[in-house]
């Protein structure tokens, strides 16, 4: 045995390693059935966690892929789920899937081989949004003094093939979907002068009309999800080129700081060491803090492009999204009480507490404290890097890209 001397973890053997694949699903639609489809095969063990599905309808699909079922009566949430799948897993490495991804062949194979470094936490793939898209450019200008936003041209309505996506499109040339105060009133959005913005298409004939004009053609592309995360200094995270083509620019092996749950590969005894994901969280940044705990342990998170996923993107997350804003603004402070320098989490309460909205949100927030500060004193008797170094190199890092168009010679 030869351990890492920064991490004491051993390196991951080539021979002989198994694999578990750990699928949460709690309102399954045909989505689930392609998941595992694309994953069974890749693997030693299928694991599928029914999260109180309706009439146990998971289950049922997992029984077609002859996975590892645990029936669960109703929603404990996706860490505690994960958690459970995890712990009811046989592998030495164990992949995390969710039930609206797809890994294309290799996924695993490509995660094995940067996986197996003493010091790698975890691996994360290139994901990719589902399906195609029409890239656009727009040149028109705007001019509002009272706005500091570059303002082109508003739109109310963005059509494919006779589909609405004004609220789908992505990339760097729309703005956010705005709304008057009243709310029965047409939404709408600005773009952004000479930037790209991305219609989801069926087909690359499909034409794109623009407030019912046919729009200039661009190129059919696809999209990127995520190539890993980042996080910014209030301690919002965000998915490293959401939106950009991927055209080439996405295919350098890098080091982000942390790794979505959407897709990730880890070894079962670094899972072991860090300690499960967060259960009171329930959902969201629970990802984010595992891997922030593996870098307060010396360990890394690589992104590997050449290991590929593609996903429908919150397809199953179900709640509304006041709710997910509340979870997610509420375990963004929690993570950074377990995690960050202490004068961080200080600075951004008051913050915190505003956006949270009502006094129920808060009064849980404040609950969860004692937690938060007891399980990060807990886990800093381990602690190899501090987390006033680990703030300096990732605080605000990797937070541009290129989010220009799409290259020439694109291949879909």
């Amino acid at each position: 045995m030869h351990l890492d001397p920064g991490t004491g973890v051993e390196p991951l053997a080539g021979a002989g390693v198994t694999v578990s694949a750990v699928v949460l699903s709690y309102r399954p639609d045909n989505w689930l059935d392609a998941c595992l489809k694309s994953v069974s095969d890749q693997v030693d063990q299928l694991v599928v966690v029914d999260n109180g599905s309706d009439r146990a309808e998971a289950s049922t699909i997992a029984t077609k892929y002859n996975a590892t079922v645990i029936g669960l009566r109703s929603n404990v949430g996706f860490a505690a789920g994960v958690n459970l799948g995890v712990s009811r897993s046989s592998g030495d490495v164990i992949a995390l899937l969710n039930d609206d991804a797809f890994p294309h062949p290799g996924w695993i194979n490509q995660s094995l081989q940067v996986v197996k470094g003493a010091d790698v936490a975890a691996v994360v793939p290139k994901v990719l949004r589902r399906g195609l898209y029409r890239e656009v450019i727009l040149e028109d200008r705007h001019d509002a003094p009272a706005d500091h936003r570059s303002l082109g041209r508003m739109l109310r309505s963005v059509t494919a093939a006779g589909v609405e996506s004004l609220d789908r499109l992505l990339g760097a040339g729309i703005h956010s979907l705005e709304q008057g105060d009243d709310p029965l009133t047409p939404k709408w959005r600005w773009t952004v002068p000479g930037a790209p913005f991305y219609v989801p298409v069926a087909t690359p004939e499909d034409e794109v009309l623009i407030n019912g004009d046919p729009a200039r053609p661009g190129p059919v592309c696809r999209l990127l999800n995520k190539a890993g995360g980042y996080m910014k200094s209030d301690g919002v995270l965000g998915d490293i080129g959401d939106g950009t083509p991927d055209d080439g620019r996405w295919d350098t092996p890098s080091e982000p700081f942390f790794a979505s749950a959407t897709a990730m590969v880890m070894r079962r005894e670094v899972f072991d060491e860090i300690g499960g994901l967060a259960e009171p969280f329930f959902a969201y940044y629970e990802d984010a803090d595992w891997c922030w705990r593996a870098r307060l342990r010396g360990m890394r998170v690589l992104y590997e492009p050449h290991a590929k996923v593609e996903h429908l993107h919150s397809a199953t997350s179900g709640g509304s999204a006041l709710f997910v804003n509340r979870l997610a603004t509420r375990n963004r402070l929690l993570t950074l009480l377990r995690n960050a320098p202490f004068k961080i989490p200080a600075e951004l309460a008051i913050n915190a507490f505003r956006d949270l909205g009502d006094a129920r949100a808060r009064v849980d927030l404040v609950e969860k404290l004692p937690w938060a500060i007891g399980s990060r004193l807990k886990s800093s008797r381990s602690w190899k890097v501090s987390p006033d170094e680990i703030w300096r190199r990732w605080a605000d890092a990797d937070t541009t890209w290129d989010a220009g168009p799409a290259r020439e010679g694109i291949s879909i």
